[in-house]
């Protein structure tokens, strides 16, 4: 199992409030958290730092107990971990902004993975996204929790209307919005060759599905984060990029 990260500032933006952390928790489990935070001056990078380093935290702590005698997992036990952990930061980041008028509305999305063996447990608050690549194929395993999300479950708008929509950048949960939140909760299994890809809007909402699974398959997995960010700054660039892979 390998693991790689990349993050980058953009071509607009005049600080990277984007944070990402990868590391392994045993021989055979990878642990990724990616934020994207949001707010007037330092706060959208203290929300995303917060985050990053509480969720990253209470996996390296809380990953041990949910390991088993036969090198395997109890699923509730590695469920309730994560979502703890995010919810622990919810909380964290809810109250500095509360306490703090200068961090006011501060806040982060939140994407993140355990990868054990051949299984993916993933939560996720905002609009950072988690792929599943395998094969030439790619699918979004996340659902953003946007307003253009909202309207295209509705059927008022089209996946491809969504992507020129004024109001696509208009986030309906975050961590640090609420005093409580929930996150999304998904597992799925893997083979072997498949990929997990997490990344930041910077990515997704300018590029395509299609193409950065083609830029992950025909190039060196080692160098595949810096082809992303790259790709990412010459579509657009107006965001903080940020990526990380894990492959099986």
């Amino acid at each position: 199992m390998l693991y790689y990260s990349k993050t980058d500032i953009g071509n607009k933006r005049p600080e990277n409030q984007d944070r990402v952390w990868t590391d392994l928790l045993g021989e055979r489990t990878c642990a990724v958290v990616l934020c994207d935070g949001m707010g007037g001056e330092n706060a959208g990078s203290r929300a995303s730092q917060l985050t990053v380093e509480a969720v990253s935290e209470r996996f390296k702590r809380g990953f041990r107990e949910c390991q088993t005698d036969e090198d395997g997992v109890n699923r509730n036990m590695i469920r309730n971990l994560m979502v703890s952990a995010v919810s622990a930061a919810n909380s964290m980041v809810y109250d500095e902004a509360s306490s703090d008028k200068n961090k006011y509305g501060m806040g982060t999305t939140c994407v993140a993975a355990i990868v054990h063996s051949d299984t993916a447990y993933i939560v996720n608050v905002g609009d950072s996204r988690a792929y599943h690549i395998f094969d030439d194929n790619i699918q979004q395993i996340t659902k953003d929790h946007t307003y253009v999300r909202t309207l295209i479950e509705d059927g008022e708008i089209t996946e491809e209307e969504s992507r020129y929509h004024p109001g696509r950048n208009a986030i309906t949960k975050a961590i640090g919005a609420e005093h409580i939140i929930t996150p999304d909760y998904f597992e799925i299994e893997l083979s072997a060759g498949s990929i997990l890809l997490l990344c930041s809007d910077g990515l997704h909402s300018y590029g395509s599905d299609a193409e950065i699974a083609e830029i992950i398959v025909n190039n060196p997995k080692n160098k595949a984060c810096d082809l992303l960010i790259d790709y990412g700054l010459v579509k657009d660039g107006r965001d903080n990029i940020t990526v990380a892979l894990v492959v099986l």
